[in-house]
């Protein structure tokens, strides 16, 4: 069976060409991550080496890169987390809203992505918590997370963040649990404009304190009045907010939260074929009916596209609001239960249970793959160093 096409082959095979057309354009984030993918599972980052204490079987692993842009690394980061968000789930139905940037601003947030999607976490976290404590509404204050997702299914840049709430909230005076309606959370139409209004009113005051970058074809910007005629033309659009109804309790709201946290701008089964310079994979059309289609790019122009998405460092891509902002989650997640009646939640694997599980030996299927050594970094076919006498090997 041939080994399945990854990113990483695609940056490998065109590393020099890409860099000799973009690599001036490149920040420092996009080429630690471009080093990273290409170096993931290889020899480069060095290996452990393991033995089973059953039959003595011996495998190298190479080890990962971590970067939380890597498609091969993402899956364990995603259980890890999983396993540490279960306890704060609440058994109640669940709402998924999606808050999406129009493509004009799109440039401006390729310039100044920390200060764009920042400005995006804030106005969408005020417009839901606002929006919900109108007592014509829901009366009741949310809790809820986020995660900023930057590209669409053609990797093409399209900022959007995607919420998951619990679908009722809090009472004011923090005395009983607000159920909304059983199909219904919160009116779209309202949502969209509340949140075109924020995000608008924040990037006016951005500019008026000079923080915004705009450079080559967003120089004209600069201007006040040109900035204005801008923000005018935005207020003109449709903004899409997309509100699905309420859906299941805590174990549908785990596989759904697995689909979103930790993705990136495309994962290594969506590919299909890398020949002639040239990468074929597959995309959702959510035009026709959500079909499944084959896309085929230039590998350069893919490899722009899928770096596109590096997020600046230290941006924090999922983010609590509401009752469960981390200051007082713990707290009011209690509350939350008391109020409930709610069950335990549902138990995941720790991570030392998930590394026992995947350590478990492949030959005898009985013993345990122990740790025997490291090859360092950078060498191939060397001897594994020995673990020092009094070093936990676990």
């Amino acid at each position: 069976m041939e080994p399945r096409l990854e990113v990483a082959d695609v940056f490998r095979q065109h590393e020099q060409e890409f860099l000799a057309r973009w690599g001036h354009t490149l920040s420092p984030q996009q080429r630690k991550a471009f080093r990273d993918i290409c170096a993931c599972r290889t020899a480069a980052l060095g290996a452990r080496v393991e033995q089973c204490d059953q039959c003595f079987y011996q495998n190298t692993r190479f080890n990962s890169c971590r970067n939380r842009h890597c498609p091969k690394c993402q899956s364990t980061a995603r259980d890890n987390w999983l396993a540490r968000t279960a306890k704060d789930l609440l058994p109640v139905p669940y709402s998924h809203v999606v808050f999406t940037l129009p493509g004009r601003l799109s440039p401006l947030a390729l310039q100044n992505p920390k200060l764009i999607y920042s400005i995006l976490f804030r106005s969408v976290s005020e417009t839901l918590l606002g929006i919900a404590q109108d007592p014509r509404l829901l009366g009741a204050q949310l809790g809820f997370l986020a995660v900023l997702h930057t590209w669409s299914q053609k990797m093409l840049h399209h900022p959007h963040l995607h919420c998951l709430v619990p679908a009722g909230g809090l009472a004011p005076d923090r005395s009983r649990w607000i159920r909304c309606r059983k199909r219904f959370f919160l009116p779209a139409e309202v949502l969209r404009r509340k949140f075109r209004g924020k995000f608008l009113a924040l990037l006016a005051t951005a500019f008026r304190r000079k923080k915004l970058r705009l450079l080559g074809q967003l120089q004209s910007l600069k201007r006040p009045e040109a900035f204005d005629r801008f923000l005018c033309e935005l207020r003109r659009p449709r903004w899409v907010v997309e509100v699905r109804p309420p859906f299941g309790g805590p174990q549908h709201v785990l596989r759904y939260l697995a689909r979103y946290t930790h993705r990136v701008a495309i994962s290594n089964g969506r590919l299909i074929e890398l020949r002639d310079g040239h990468v074929t994979f597959r995309w959702r059309d959510s035009a026709d009916h959500n079909k499944q289609k084959l896309m085929t790019l230039d590998a350069i122009e893919f490899m722009r596209r899928f770096l596109l998405h590096i997020l600046p460092p230290g941006f924090v891509k999922i983010r609590h609001f509401g009752f469960l902002a981390n200051g007082n989650r713990g707290s009011a997640l209690q509350l939350c239960e008391v109020l409930l009646n709610a069950p335990a939640p549902p138990q995941l694997l720790t991570d030392r249970q998930q590394d026992a599980v995947a350590r478990k030996c492949p030959c005898c299927a009985v013993g345990t793959l122990c740790l025997l050594g490291w090859i360092p970094a950078g060498t191939i076919n060397c001897a594994p160093v020995s673990i020092p006498a009094g070093v936990n090997s676990s």
